[in-house]
């Protein structure tokens, strides 16, 4: 049978690692490969970017950062690995994700190391913070590479299991406090350790499509063209507040916790886990109802869902039950929202483009995380509340809904 004529759901004999399968096929077992083995790397890479995050109070102690100083560090790699996506995304459509995820993987060892021989100096944990952040960049590498993969109507399902890598950030909450009770070098070295192996196993086993078109456009224009589509920056707007909130929460959960129910640091990283937790289960289930709905739609609902229980948080209840189920149905929302928003990139955006779009959009979407901590950790300052900040929240996520349904069920592709 021809190539031309190969089924998409037909299985065939996958290439050797690191080699590509034969044009116009598609195998199932190589498209799978791919998937598990982005999404393996996406959440070590992002237990590298969130170092710091869990370990916020006791770095804060031992340096003697205030509030404020306190939420600067945390956020630090945020913005670094968001607005580093949009040269990842765009040097991924030229170079291809199994040059970009293992070189990205071995360069983000370097300032994880450092980890261990700067924790009593703020301004260097700042300086390694900036270059944590090249972890957070990944996301735009391995998108691309699944959503080539897989036919248009699986991708949103794929694009959501390889989202699931964010439950990195879970692995870090729950994992790094308890490694650096044994020993304040003993996590970093750990993950160091993983992202070693992981680089070599990637460089063998990731495979980029044959048949991709590679971009031989200066990488300004193409970042200049995608930035032109209409829909990169809606795209943006709704990925801010969708996996921004993910980011804000994941990186500032622990501190909320810890100053304003007073449990320890620890508990407040577990609790922080299972937050990121519930975000990365319901991220491939946005991406599944988004191939069975309109993306837009489920993107809306999600939101209308964390707009009503940021108000409820809002009121400052009780951490057992209302607060933690407050807690974990926006982490629902919100896990939702960001597998629902990959799903409407693939569908409205030129496939030639969806690299750049997606670093812009990742970019776009990892801000939406870097602000939220340094606004709650002011507000807190200055009026010893965090109510204001779940309002805003509150706001953004019914303005996101209802310009999802309003506007983006309409969007199509534009070229």
């Amino acid at each position: 049978m021809g190539a031309s004529r190969v089924s998409a759901r037909e299985v065939t004999t996958p290439p050797a690692p690191g080699s590509s399968p034969s044009p116009g096929a598609v195998p199932e077992a190589t498209a799978y490969r791919n998937l598990a083995t982005a999404t393996v790397g996406f959440a070590l890479t992002f237990w590298a970017w969130n170092l710091i995050a869990p370990l916020a109070v006791p770095l804060a102690a031992r340096t003697g950062a205030g509030s404020f100083a306190q939420s600067l560090m945390v956020a630090v790699p945020v913005l670094v690995g968001s607005l580093g996506r949009v040269p990842a995304g765009a040097l991924t459509d030229r170079y291809g994700a199994r040059l970009m995820f293992p070189l990205v993987t071995a360069l983000t060892i370097v300032p994880v190391l450092l980890l261990t021989v700067v924790q009593d100096n703020f301004a260097a944990l700042l300086v390694v913070g900036f270059f944590l952040g090249l972890g957070g960049t990944t996301f735009a590498i391995g998108i691309p590479l699944v959503n080539s993969w897989f036919p248009p109507e699986r991708r949103g399902f794929a694009l959501g299991v390889f989202g699931m890598g964010m439950g990195g950030v879970a692995l870090s909450g729950y994992v790094t406090p308890r490694v650096y009770e044994h020993g304040d070098k003993l996590p970093f070295l750990l993950v160091a350790l993983a992202l070693a192996v992981y680089a070599v196993a990637a460089y063998l086993l990731l495979a980029d499509r044959p048949e991709r078109t590679v971009p031989t456009t200066p990488l300004g224009r193409r970042l200049a063209e995608a930035g032109e589509l209409r829909v990169t920056w809606e795209l943006s707007a709704l990925y801010a507040i969708g996996f921004g909130g993910v980011v804000a929460f994941g990186v500032y959960l622990p501190t909320y916790l810890k100053t304003w129910y007073d449990v320890t640091p620890t508990d407040a990283g577990t609790k922080a886990a299972g937050f990121a937790l519930v975000t990365v289960v319901f991220r491939p289930v946005g991406g599944w109802l988004a191939d069975r709905v309109h993306p837009a739609v489920v993107t809306a609902w999600a939101l209308g869902i964390v707009a009503l229980f940021a108000i409820v948080q809002a009121f400052d209840p009780p951490l057992q039950p209302v607060g933690t189920l407050a807690l974990l149905v926006m982490a629902a929302g919100l896990g939702t929202t960001s597998g629902s928003v990959f799903a409407l990139v693939s569908q409205v955006t030129p496939q030639r483009q969806v690299g750049s779009v997606t670093g812009i959009v990742g970019a776009v979407g990892g801000l939406g995380g870097f602000l939220p901590p340094i606004v709650m950790g002011a507000i807190y300052s200055a009026k010893d509340s965090y109510a204001i900040g779940f309002m805003l929240l509150a706001m953004l996520a019914l303005a996101g809904c209802v310009y999802a349904y309003g506007r983006m069920r309409e969007a199509g592709a534009e070229t």
